[in-house]
């Protein structure tokens, strides 16, 4: 499991290189991240929690039945939602609602 970092959508905040509990992700030149061994990753999903721009994707490997697609995150106070690309093109969103997540 890993993660792919699109850099045009990465606004260099720096974010995802402070979560990172292996500290995997780096800043180039131009404060874009990168991954430098992405074979690495945990697959924890820290960094994809994390970034507001959705720039951070987790690749959902056959291992885990997502066939090659990918996740982002995206955070309110409320909700979070997951929204997975598939490499077909289509598309699926998974919204939770954070108050109700936890109640068991």
């Amino acid at each position: 499991m890993s993660i792919m970092i699109d850099k045009q959508k990465c606004k260099g905040c720096g974010l995802c290189t402070d979560v990172c509990p292996g500290s995997l992700i780096y800043q180039d030149d131009d404060k874009k991240a990168y991954i430098k061994y992405p074979k690495d990753c945990w697959g924890c999903a820290s960094c994809i929690k994390e970034c507001h721009f959705g720039a951070i994707a987790l690749y959902l490997g056959a291992d885990i039945g997502g066939m090659g697609s990918l996740m982002t995150v995206r955070s309110t106070p409320d909700t979070l939602t997951w929204n997975i690309e598939k490499r077909d093109g289509t598309s699926e969103q998974i919204l939770i609602n954070k108050k109700e997540s936890n109640k068991y």
